[in-house]
Formats: C-alpha cells, structure tokens, sequence
C-alpha cells in the first residue's frame, strides 16, 4: 500500500475546506495545508481535521505556493486538491482501493476533473489532471496562474477512473467564480507589467482569461500570438482556435470564424464544436439534410477522457437539440421525436422541448 501526503494551498477557505476533507478521509497519511492569508476559520477546521499547517507570504504566483506545499511532504507520495474539490463517496472508495493495489512501479495518478455543471447537475465540461506523483521525481508546478505539474524525469502513469468534483457551495458559486477570474487576470497583467514574459503554458491562459472577462478583442490578439508558437500541440491547437473562432462569433465577425472552423479541417478530423459550428452555416441557409449531417458528427464523438478542458454540450443536448429542428424540417418526424427526448435527458424541464414532444407525437 502507498502513502499518501495531500497538499493544499488555501486562504479563507471556511465554506469548504471541511466539505474537502471529510470528503477524502481515509485517503491521505498526513495532510498539509499551506495558508497564504487566511482571516476568517479556515486554520481552525484544518486542525481539526489533524493538519499540518504552514503559513506563506503571497506573491502572486500559484505555482510557488503549491511547490511550498510539496516540499513539507513526508510520504512516498504527493495528492494535491483545492478547497473547493471534493470526492464523491463512490470515488473515495475507487481511490481507497487503489491506494490499496497500485504498483509502486508507477510514478504518477492522473483523475478525470469535473469542472462546471449546468443547473440540472449535468457536466459541461471536464478534465483530466495528474493528482498523485510520487515524491522521489521531484515534479514541480509552472506557470502563475492554471499551473501546471511536471518533472524532467521520465515517469509511468496511471490513468484512473477516479472523479474529482469541483464544486462551491450554491449560494456563493457565481460570486466566486466571478472573483477568481477577475482576480487571475490581475495576477497575469501585474506579472506583465513587472516586464516577465509568458511563458506558452502562461499565454495560453492568459487569453482566456482575457476571454473570460469579455475582453474579446484582446483574447484575439493573444489567442493568435499562441498559434504562431512552434511545437503545439495539436490538441493545444484545435482548442485555442475553437476560443478563437468563439470571440470572432461574439464580436460579429463571423467569416472570421468559419474561415478558423474550416482551417480546423486541416488538422484534425472534426472535434464536436466544430462541427456544430459548421452544423450552423447551413441551418441558416435552411440546409437541413446537411445540417443533421454535421450534428449527427457531433454526437458520433465519444471522447470523453481528455487533458484539456471537454465541453460537453457540444457532444450532448445541443446537437440533439438541433437534430430534433433539422428532422422536422425534413418531415423525419419520428428521429425528430427520439432527439428532443434525448434533451430532456439532459434538460428535463426544457418547456420548448416538451412542447416539441408533443406536437410531435400528434403529428406521428
């Protein structure tokens, strides 16, 4: 059996910190918190749950506080969670398990990351991110803000199919999230100001940051200066330039952003946001065969293990949504019928598609 150290980094954490950690009891041989100016009780639940606590000064830098953290480990093995992250109790027990199993062969855990759900609880959209690296590698965090774990030695990972959640408490979730992104633009922007350059992984979140915070012409800039970098990767690729297409739809210029959804075709086969969005060009000119035939695309994706962010309702609701327009257009009434009751499975109290429903079935 391995030994586990979770390493946190967390400031006025007081609505979730217990939440997280009860969430993995069990789990971890020691726990250690590295506080970075918490005022409120977030010290206070962290030693109740037995914890190793460190303070750090802030110095706009999530990367150094998380290799703080690192270094204050004791046990072959590093776990790292943010407050706000939880364990269902089914993955607790896969995690348990494997703790139990895993071959001290391998050097590294990944877990899928469940990072935002739509109001009927349904992932939009989700990630797979390293959790557990063994001590001895020395991995290292990068990057100011979205840091990234690596190490210069060759290692051998495990893929789980362990699910981390992301989660806020309901009540404060649009405010917190409004106020980490504005606050993670402001830590790029004063790095920028200070005169450091970005790095890829750096520039890369920095658009989207910019993006985040509506700055649609700015993230364009930065979006572009990414895809001129050499060696990206493709899946780097295509994302940036579904980002990209996304701002020049939202400023109106949009054979801009067809001209990047086709460029799109040079790279890769069709990812599902592209092909909705080539779904679209001809359902505006009422091309409704064509149409289903680009949704249906959409949906024949399985892909749902990735290292980049996945957004689902590209691959779910939304063309199922669209398909159920396109057959009856076509006077497929019954496949028009089979897809808006397919959105109901992801958006049960959807009124326009229950009125669809039963249209449709006085019709058949």
């Amino acid at each position: 059996m391995i030994r586990i150290s979770l390493c946190m980094i967390v400031k006025n954490e007081e609505d979730t910190l217990d939440r997280c950690l009860s969430s993995v009891k069990g789990v971890p041989d020691e726990i250690i918190i590295v506080d970075t100016g918490s005022t409120d009780a977030t010290k206070e639940i962290a030693k109740k749950h037995n914890a190793r606590i460190y303070d750090f000064e802030w110095i706009d830098d999530f990367a150094a506080a998380r290799n703080f953290s690192f270094s204050k480990a004791r046990k072959d093995y590093i776990m790292w969670l943010d407050a706000d992250d939880l364990l269902l109790p089914e993955d607790r027990q896969k995690l348990l398990n494997l703790k139990e199993r895993i071959s001290p062969k391998i050097d590294a855990i990944s877990m899928i990351y469940h990072t935002l759900f739509d109001e009927h609880g349904n992932v939009v959209t989700s990630v797979r991110r390293i959790r557990i690296v063994k001590k001895i590698h020395d991995f290292k965090w990068h990057g100011f803000v979205h840091e990234d774990l690596t190490t210069e030695e060759p290692y051998k990972y495990f893929d789980s199919d362990i699910i981390v959640t992301h989660k806020k408490p309901e009540d404060k979730m649009n405010k917190a999230e409004e106020g980490k992104t504005g606050r993670n633009l402001q830590i790029y922007e004063r790095h920028l100001k200070a005169g450091k350059e970005l790095s890829k992984h750096d520039l890369f979140h920095y658009s989207r940051e910019l993006h985040s915070n509506k700055r649609y012409d700015d993230a364009i800039v930065y979006y572009e200066q990414f895809l001129e970098l050499e060696d990206i990767e493709l899946q780097h690729r295509l994302f940036v330039m579904h980002k990209l297409a996304s701002c020049y739809h939202i400023i109106g210029n949009i054979d801009k952003e067809r001209e990047i959804t086709f460029e799109s075709l040079k790279w890769d086969v069709p990812h599902p946001s592209f092909s909705c969005r080539i779904a679209e060009w001809f359902l505006e000119k009422e091309h409704y065969a064509q149409a289903a035939y680009w949704y249906e695309q959409a949906l024949n994706d399985k892909a749902e293990d990735t290292w980049l962010i996945d957004q689902l309702p590209f691959r779910t609701w939304l063309p199922h949504k669209q398909l159920g327009l396109c057959y009856f257009h076509l006077q497929k009434y019954h496949d028009s019928l089979f897809h808006n009751k397919k959105v109901l499975e992801y958006q049960p109290n959807d009124e326009a598609t229950m009125k669809n429903i039963k249209m449709l079935e006085g019709l058949i």
